[in-house]
């Protein structure tokens, strides 16, 4: 006698489990776990490298507009706890007050014509070695001569230091950021 066998049909998986779904998951996670530190140094070295190069050309552009007005200019530097700023101006050095928050604000024939603010929660903050610069007008130079730094949040730090011609170099202190020369 013979019996009769049923083969059971085969059934194929059509999409993921639940567990390969984890899996993957998780490699990700690991992956993005890994470079996220990474990609917020490198964001905040991106930031420091915006704002001293702004920086730079604003000096530049004091330097340009004193030439051509035949009249010195200033850059002037604040900190407080609202945050740090500079303003490019007219006058004497106390004739423009800036804040982290708010436009600069020139007393008398005092005008501003340049200005960046960098409020207390930002991630670039701004100390300065000297309260105002005085660009000459005749001879283009900048006394006294400054370093002004820029910090971010993890204490990453880019300077930028302006000869007594108006040139402005950046350097980093320690420890120093790959591409840069060292104060």
């Amino acid at each position: 006698m013979r019996t009769a066998t049923t083969a059971r049909p085969l059934h194929h998986q059509a999409g993921v489990t639940l567990v390969e779904s984890l899996i993957g998951l998780a490699i990700a996670a690991v992956l993005a776990g890994t470079t996220a530190p990474g990609f917020v140094s490198a964001l905040e070295r991106r930031q420091l490298e915006g704002a001293a190069a702004q920086l730079e050309t604003d000096i530049q552009l004091a330097r340009s507009e004193a030439v051509m007005a035949n009249r010195g200019l200033r850059v002037s530097f604040e900190s407080e706890a609202t945050g740090s700023c500079y303003v490019v101006h007219s006058g004497d050095a106390g004739d423009c007050r800036c804040s982290g928050n708010e436009q600069p604000v020139c007393s008398g024939t005092a005008r501003a014509w340049r200005s960046a603010s960098f409020a207390s929660g930002s991630p670039v903050q701004l100390r300065s070695n000297v309260r105002s610069m005085f660009v000459d007008a005749d001879k283009g130079t900048v006394s006294p001569t400054a370093t002004l730094q820029l910090q971010g949040r993890s204490g990453l730090a880019l300077n930028v230091v302006v000869n007594i011609m108006g040139r402005a170099r950046q350097c980093t202190p320690t420890p120093p950021l790959a591409g840069l020369r060292a104060c």
